[in-house]
């Protein structure tokens, strides 16, 4: 390995850990509300079928975005298209997020925090993981 090579290896494994963390909870989230529905907002029923279904909808999304997170951790340094792609796709619903806050009012602290890490975390990410693929070029 070169100097730049070794030096950025636990920058990287660094980098791998925190992506593959913040992974876990869109997949945990994503697969509780395509089997709970909305119930996992701890909702009462009846709720409009349209709404079961939007919310099981996109609860799948969540889900596979957040497997699709975990295919950038192994060789991250490699998946710079990929990475940037699903930090838009994240960020646009940090942004959704955000609308939802200034037009509905504050969330539960989970969500704030889901918001914090989608519109301030993720974009420190990307930069991060350009840095570590241009070390190890």
């Amino acid at each position: 390995m070169t100097g730049g090579k070794m030096s950025a290896w636990p920058e990287k494994r660094f980098l791998q850990a925190i992506v593959a963390v913040l992974a876990i909870t869109p997949v945990l989230i994503g697969l509780a509300g395509v089997i709970i529905g909305p119930a996992f907002l701890h909702v009462e029923q009846p709720w409009p079928t349209d709404l079961d279904s939007h919310f099981r909808f996109l609860s799948g999304i969540f889900l596979a975005i957040g497997v699709a997170w975990f295919t950038c951790v192994p060789a991250i340094e490699t998946k710079t298209a990929r990475f940037c792609f699903l930090a838009l796709l994240t960020f646009c619903g940090g942004l959704a997020r955000l609308s939802s806050l200034l037009l509905a009012g504050r969330p539960s602290a989970g969500h704030l925090a889901g918001l914090s890490i989608e519109l301030l975390a993720v974009p420190l990410l990307v930069i991060w993981q350009q840095r570590i693929a241009r070390l190890t070029r």
